[in-house]
C-alpha cells in the first residue's frame, strides 16, 4: 500500500498541476493545447540547470557535507528555472493568440511541434546525444526525502504515515501540493481571479468595466507556461531520473484530460489527478504491486498482456471523456480572439 501511494502521487503531482496550468490559460480565454510541448522544454531546463549545476561542483559539494537543505535548495532553483523558461515559451502562444489573433488550436498544436524538436537540437548540441541526464548519480539520491534526516533509522519506525508520506518521497511533490492550493484560491477567491475568469466568460462586459482582456489574457497564459514548465521538470526528476530526452509520455495530453474531466475546477480536477495517476501507476508498476502484502503480485499474475496496462490510462482517458464531456462547460470566450473593437 506504502509502495502504491507513493507511485501514484509520483504520477498524479505532475498531471495536477499541468491540469492547473491549462485552467488558467482557458479560464482567461485562451486554448492552451501546448501544455505538452511546454513541458518538454521545462523538465529540458530544470534537468539542463542540475546538470550545470553538477559541473561546478557546487551540488557535490553540498552532498559529500550531508547539506540536505543545500541539495533542497538547488532543486528549488531548478524548478525556477523550467517556470522561468515554460513562461518565456508560452509567450510564442501569447503573442500568436493575442496580438496576431491566430487561431489557438493551430498555435498550441505548432507550439507542440516545435518543442521536441528545438529540445533535441539543444541536446545534442550540449550532449552529442539524444539524451541530456544529471552530471552523476540519480534523482532519488539527490532529491529524495531520506528517513535519516529525521533520525530514523528503519522506516517501520515512521509508521505507515511517515514512511509512506516522508521517507523516500520528493519535497518537489508537496511543493507542487501547496502551489496547487494557493493558485487555486488566488483563482477563485481574489479580485485578479475573478478578473482572469471573467476576460474567459465575457470579455465585452469585462473591458466595459475597465479590465485590460489583453493583459488578463497574457497573464493567464503566462501562469499557465510556468506551472506547465514546472510540472515538466517535476515529472522529469520524478519518473524519468532527471533525464531530458524531448518527451513526457503524453502527460501534456493526460493533463489536458484531467482539466475535461474535472471540468476545469480545481477540487474536481485534484480528484481527477489521483485517479489518472493510479491507473498509470498501475500501468507502470503491474508486476511489482504486492496486494494482499504476501509478496504475490496478483496483476501480474492473471495472464493479461502488459501491453493492456500499458495501454490502460489511456483507455480510461478515451471512456472518462467519452462519458464526462458532454456534461463538461468550458469557459464561453475560450479560443475566442478578443477584438476591442468589435461588440
Amino acid at each position: 500500500m506504502t509502495f502504491l501511494i507513493q507511485q501514484t502521487l509520483i504520477y498524479a503531482v505532475p498531471l495536477m498541476i499541468v491540469a492547473l496550468a491549462g485552467v488558467f490559460a482557458e479560464r482567461s480565454g485562451i486554448i492552451n493545447l501546448a501544455l505538452e510541448g511546454i513541458m518538454i522544454f521545462g523538465a529540458f531546463a530544470g534537468v539542463l540547470f542540475v546538470n550545470l549545476t553538477q559541473k561546478a561542483g557546487t551540488f557535490a559539494e553540498a552532498k559529500a557535507a550531508g547539506d540536505w537543505v543545500a541539495l533542497q535548495g538547488f532543486m528549488l532553483l531548478a524548478m525556477l528555472v523550467a517556470a522561468v523558461l515554460g513562461a518565456l515559451f508560452s509567450l510564442l502562444l501569447s503573442f500568436a493568440s493575442v496580438n496576431l489573433k491566430a487561431d489557438q488550436t493551430i498555435g498550441g498544436t505548432a507550439l507542440n511541434l516545435l518543442a521536441p524538436a528545438l529540445v533535441l537540437f539543444f541536446i545534442r548540441i550540449i550532449a552529442n546525444q539524444n539524451t541530456l541526464q544529471m552530471a552523476e548519480g540519480d534523482s532519488a539520491s539527490w532529491f529524495m526525502i531520506k528517513k535519516s534526516f529525521f533520525g530514523y533509522g528503519r522506516s517501520e519506525d515512521m509508521g505507515f504515515f511517515g514512511s509512506t508520506f516522508i521517507d523516500k518521497t520528493y519535497l518537489a511533490t508537496y511543493i507542487c501540493i501547496l502551489l496547487f492550493v494557493v493558485l487555486s484560491i488566488l483563482l477563485y477567491k481574489t479580485r485578479f481571479g475573478l478578473r482572469l475568469r471573467s476576460c474567459g466568460e465575457n470579455p465585452q462586459a469585462a473591458d466595459s468595466l475597465g479590465i485590460n482582456v489583453y493583459k488578463m489574457r497574457y497573464a493567464g497564459t503566462t501562469i499557465s507556461g510556468a506551472l506547465a514548465g514546472m510540472g515538466g521538470f517535476v515529472y522529469a526528476m520524478t519518473t524519468a531520473n532527471c533525464a531530458s530526452t524531448g518527451d513526457v509520455a503524453g502527460f501534456g495530453f493526460l493533463a489536458l484530460a484531467v482539466m475535461i474531466f474535472g471540468n476545469w475546477k480545481p477540487l474536481n480536477i485534484a480528484g481527477s489527478a489521483l485517479l489518472f495517476g493510479l491507473f498509470k501507476c498501475i500501468a507502470a508498476s503491474y508486476s511489482s504491486i504486492d496486494i494482499n502484502g504476501d509478496g504475490v503480485f496478483l496483476l501480474a499474475q492473471l495472464g493479461i498482456s502488459p501491453h493492456f496496462y500499458r495501454m490502460l490510462p489511456y483507455l480510461i482517458t478515451l471512456i472518462v471523456l467519452a462519458f464526462t464531456s458532454k456534461k463538461s462547460r468550458a469557459p464561453k470566450a475560450e479560443g475566442i480572439p478578443y477584438d476591442k473593437g468589435q461588440r
